[in-house]
């Protein structure tokens, strides 16, 4: 709509990034979500993590499917490629996407409804490929398109807004991550943007699954007290298990890192992760610990929050499947279909 579009000027002293463009060059449309609503600061995070990474707007591909946070893509980075899938069906797209051209980077931007409910089985087979891309999930708790109802994420004992108290046991997309073999595994806060955008970060450099839940209040329907992803809650009960650092590769990740309680990480592009202040203990690399500290807080009431488990040893969906190095999309079509004389010798190895 014209009455609420962006202007086009920005300000001639605006930081420019390695590519000569500005934080503005990686914005959207304007939000039409409701006012502080978590959602929106999380797409500031995103704009900020790209713009810090100097990501080409153009080898960037955001997916989503149907909710709140599924309108997200729309407020980021105009200049990428864009798909809004049906809901819950945003990962086998995503899938799809990345078979065909693994240059580009994914990011898709989910909900808790759209990811633990409907979309629950995708998200796991998406993990259990290790599929390259970034995987937000905004989780407010709700289903705020339809008026507030539950959703699969809502704690037990956390109050609607009309006060009725729910009954049944979350599916926690941390822990599930944890149990299936997600490869990066991340919990932050829409109001810690200084937490979010080194985790983003991380995550676009992660060669496979990078699952991010970002506690997202819906200051409409879940934002009152008695809920358990409200701002007032969330800020209350928040534990930052690790805080995060990322060195990009340049000269001088070449510098020692001194430990001082910090564990470190190098990733396979020759980035660093840093994690300072880990609690005894901790090891982001120790799945079964790493497990059992989260264990050990949720039964405190607790919100842990960091970048939890990181593993850079598997291989990602391409790897596995011994794919050339080149997308798809740049393979000659006589390669890509060398005929039926060339199939019918294929179909021999399985007779």
């Amino acid at each position: 709509m014209p009455s609420i579009a962006k202007p086009i000027a920005t300000h001639p002293g605006l930081q420019r990034n390695e590519l000569g463009l500005t934080i503005r060059d990686y914005e959207g449309a304007m939000s039409t979500l409701c006012a502080g609503c978590g959602h929106d600061s999380i797409t500031a995070a995103i704009v900020r993590a790209f713009w810090e990474l100097s990501t080409q707007p153009h080898m960037i591909a955001k997916l989503s499917g149907i909710g709140c946070s599924s309108k997200t893509p729309a407020y980021f980075v105009n200049g990428a490629h864009g798909f809004n899938s049906a809901h819950g069906r945003m990962p086998p797209i995503a899938t799809g996407a990345n078979a065909a051209n693994r240059e580009l980077t994914y990011i898709g931007v989910s909900g808790d409804g759209d990811s633990l409910s409907i979309g629950l089985g995708h998200m796991c087979h998406a993990i259990r490929r290790n599929l390259r891309m970034v995987y937000i999930i905004e989780n407010n708790g709700v289903y705020g398109l339809t008026k507030g109802q539950f959703s699969a994420s809502a704690d037990v004992g956390s109050k609607s807004k009309k006060g009725e108290a729910n009954r049944m046991a979350p599916i926690d997309p941390v822990m599930l991550g944890l149990s299936i073999g997600a490869t990066f595994i991340a919990r932050s806060f829409s109001g810690d943007k200084e937490q979010l955008v080194p985790i983003l970060k991380a995550a676009v450099a992660h060669r496979g699954f990078a699952l991010v839940d970002v506690i997202s209040p819906c200051v409409t329907f879940n934002d009152h007290e008695g809920s358990t992803k409200s701002y007032l809650y969330t800020r209350q009960h928040e534990l930052k298990a690790t805080e995060t650092d990322f060195v990009a590769p340049a000269s001088e990740i070449l510098a020692h890192i001194g430990q001082n309680g910090a564990v470190s990480v190098t990733m396979h592009d020759g980035s660093v992760l840093r994690f300072k202040g880990v609690p005894e203990n901790y090891d982001p690399t120790d799945r079964s610990k790493v497990q059992t500290y989260l264990e050990e807080h949720q039964g405190k009431g607790e919100v842990v929050t960091g970048l939890l488990f990181v593993d850079e040893t598997m291989p990602d969906l391409h790897e596995m499947n011994e794919t050339v190095d080149v997308a798809l999309t740049k393979v000659p079509y006589e390669k890509l279909c060398p005929g039926v004389e060339a199939l019918d010798r294929f179909q021999e190895d399985f007779r």
